[in-house]
């Protein structure tokens, strides 16, 4: 009877979506994607190993383009302690990041002063969202939750560990009290 329920569990779980299977190795998951930067060249996410993380979608047409300026004051508040901006543009709502790749380095340098890493345009949300999206996006994350990301700028803070620890609503500002604390908090960490 043993043997009949453990192979029924064994049987049940390997057809479960990747997205519903418990991370077994959520502390280091986000740090083993590879992605590119928005000069084409590929990132091995693991040399942010020991860096806390903000991953953010962003875009260069939209009402919550000036939290870029926030943004970038993070990083430049924060870099020095350890913490990494990580900025993936995405045309999927309202096509408000229709620039090639060289216009939104262009856009982003000459309006926001922007020096923290932009990854090319990505998908974040459906069938071709790329991996690293796909899984933040199934992460039981507060104060949002998992699911789709809902519109430009939404955040993830990610640890010092490599953990994904929160997730942010588009219109939190990034300079928001519960931004920051959550980012000092994990800064702090050590």
């Amino acid at each position: 009877m043993q043997y009949l329920v453990l192979c029924l569990v064994l049987l049940a779980t390997s057809l479960m979506p990747a997205s519903s299977l418990p991370a077994a190795d959520a502390d280091s998951r986000p740090l083993d994607f590879t992605m590119n930067s928005l000069q084409g060249k590929p990132v091995d996410l693991s040399q942010y190993q020991g860096k806390v993380l903000l991953v953010v979608n962003v875009a260069s047409q939209c009402g919550l383009t000036p939290q870029y300026e926030q943004l970038q004051a993070l990083q430049e508040n924060y870099g020095e302690q350890g913490l990494c901006v990580l900025g993936f543009p995405c045309n999927q709502f309202g096509r408000q990041e229709p620039g090639s790749a060289t216009e939104i380095e262009s856009f982003c340098k000459t309006n926001y002063g922007v020096t923290f890493d932009m990854f090319e345009k990505v998908n974040v949300n459906g069938d071709e969202a790329c991996d690293l999206y796909q899984y933040l996006t199934s992460l039981p994350l507060k104060p949002k939750g998992p699911g789709k990301i809902s519109w430009n700028f939404e955040k993830f803070l990610v640890n010092r560990e490599g953990k994904p620890v929160a997730r942010f609503a588009p219109r939190t500002r990034p300079d928001a009290e519960e931004v920051l604390s959550r980012i000092e908090a994990e800064l702090a960490r050590k």
